[in-house]
């Protein structure tokens, strides 16, 4: 369309038709189907499930409903659909609910149009405009969403409170020809999920005595965590009835798919990104934090376990290599395991705990999944411990650990401080007997800094699998002879006694 049109009598000429919001979405969509396009950029992991359910749904030209756990990118389906919106439309100039030019609904386009005529102004909407988002809280009122009558309007016009143009509109009436989004919905206060309604199926709203029939032109979209989820409330069963598709959205069913969208999602700085390097072994432990955790017995499986979670956890990973760079003065330098001990603000926020988890404690319960992902990971780079435990072994060709556990049995320690420079990391793990030849070869191309990095793992792996004894302590991880551990603290234990 011609933005330069001002007048309605211009429109006329033109030839324009208006549409219905979700008409013009429904066409927009399937120019979009036709040519192969994206319909929903960037959103991984949904293009087989969540996806075409959501084109179905715009194709019925239907309200959604999308049902699922918090960081399940719900909010972002819906905003994206601004972009399948034309990117102008006319509205009266002055209207308040963004009034078609032929099918105004106000009363003040109404008198506007009856007095001007066809020099009534119009002006042209961006589809960014028409977008509104409500995130509902228990504070939420009917005001807010529908409207009420403004008494301060009522004076400055000096017109009583039974004349309609006193009422002041709320956000969804404001939101006339475009997306209407709310989020949480069950949130939101039963009675105020009753006045929703009329707008979904009559199309009418009623505030303070005034039924006003304004057939509002809204694609609605609501966004909720499962109904069972804590105690905060449900959605009233007649408003669930009047939403015509419900879409069930889920968590990354694979490891691939989480990589993909906490590298797109995570806020890495530039000035990080040159100094600090991150492996895809460390990225992939990071991302299986969160499997393990939606897993767990001590994680709440109906509060989920945020996509958000990873995201921060590899910021925070990032984070403390650049740190560690920043102290000894290093240009770069790369994410270590011990790194990952950074990462548990990351995991204890976002993670609620069911009364066993509570009894650990989120911090126990943080340390525990990340060595659970260690054990997973392990078996994708080096053979299952597990596999040689039963099994005597004589040579380290039978068990390709066996030189690195004797090297622990005979009371040797291995402190690796947090904040060590690349060389002191390098002759600190280089210590240990029999560790740099079994990761030279199993990776035989490995650089340096790659070799360090397998030598660390090996090291948190074989504690993972209870084979060498690992302690966290402020600032270093000291690994340890397993059986020595366990003598010291039974001879601690009965010191205490005494």
């Amino acid at each position: 369309m011609d933005t330069n049109i001002k007048t309605l009598g211009e429109l006329k000429k033109s030839g324009y038709k208006p549409k219905s919001v979700k008409e013009e979405i429904r066409q927009n969509l399937i120019t979009k189907l036709k040519q192969k396009e994206a319909t929903f950029p960037g959103i991984i992991g949904y293009e087989d499930t969540v996806i075409p359910d959501t084109e179905r749904a715009l194709l019925s030209r239907h309200n959604i409903l999308f049902l699922g756990l918090r960081g399940q990118a719900k909010t972002r389906m819906a905003r994206q659909m601004v972009d399948l919106l034309d990117e102008y439309i006319p509205v009266v100039d002055g209207s308040e609910v963004n009034d078609d030019p032929f099918a105004p609904l106000s009363r003040f386009s109404r008198d506007l149009i009856a007095e001007k005529g066809d020099k009534t102004p119009i002006r042209w909407l961006h589809r960014t405009e028409r977008y509104g988002e409500k995130l509902a809280t228990p504070d939420v009122s009917v005001a807010d969403l529908i409207g009420d009558i403004d008494p301060i309007k009522a004076a400055n016009l000096k017109l009583n409170f039974a004349d309609e143009r006193v009422i002041h509109f709320g956000i969804i009436p404001r939101s006339n020809r475009g997306i209407f989004v709310i989020n949480e919905l069950p949130d939101l206060q039963a009675r105020i999920q009753v006045s929703l309604f009329n707008i979904l199926q009559e199309g009418d709203i009623q505030i303070r005595g005034f039924k006003v029939r304004m057939p509002l032109d809204i694609l609605f979209i609501f966004t909720a965590n499962p109904e069972d989820y804590t105690n905060r409330g449900s959605i009233v069963t007649p408003l669930k009835d009047r939403i015509e598709s419900q879409i069930i959205t889920h968590y990354p069913k694979n490891i691939e798919n989480s990589l993909l969208i906490t590298e797109q999602e995570a806020d890495v700085h530039a000035d990080q990104a040159k100094k600090v390097q991150i492996s895809d072994m460390v990225k992939r432990l990071i991302e299986q934090v969160a499997f393990e955790a939606r897993s767990s017995e001590y994680v709440d499986k109906k509060s989920g376990v945020s996509a958000r979670l990873t995201i921060a956890a590899y910021e925070n990973a990032v984070s403390a290599g650049e740190r560690r760079a920043i102290i000894n003065k290093e240009k770069d330098t790369q994410v270590r395991i011990g790194d990952l001990q950074a990462i548990i603000p990351a995991i204890t926020g976002k993670i609620e705990l069911v009364y066993e988890g509570e009894q650990e404690g989120p911090l126990q319960v943080a340390h525990n999944l990340l060595d659970k992902s260690i054990r997973s990971v392990f078996a994708n780079y080096f053979p299952n411990p597990e596999s040689f435990k039963k099994r005597k072994q004589t040579s380290p060709a039978e068990n390709p650990y066996r030189t690195v556990i004797q090297w622990f049995d005979k009371g040797n320690q291995l402190q690796i401080l947090q904040d060590l420079t690349d060389k002191q990391y390098e002759t600190a793990l280089s210590k240990v007997e029999g560790l740099r030849e079994l990761v030279g070869e199993r990776f035989p191309r490995a650089s340096t800094k790659e070799a360090m990095l397998l030598m660390e793992f090996v090291l948190h792996g074989l504690s993972a699998h209870s084979l060498i004894s690992k302690k966290i302590l402020e600032n270093e991880t000291r690994f340890s002879d397993l059986l020595g551990t366990m003598m010291n603290f039974n001879l601690n234990a009965e010191e205490d006694m005494d």
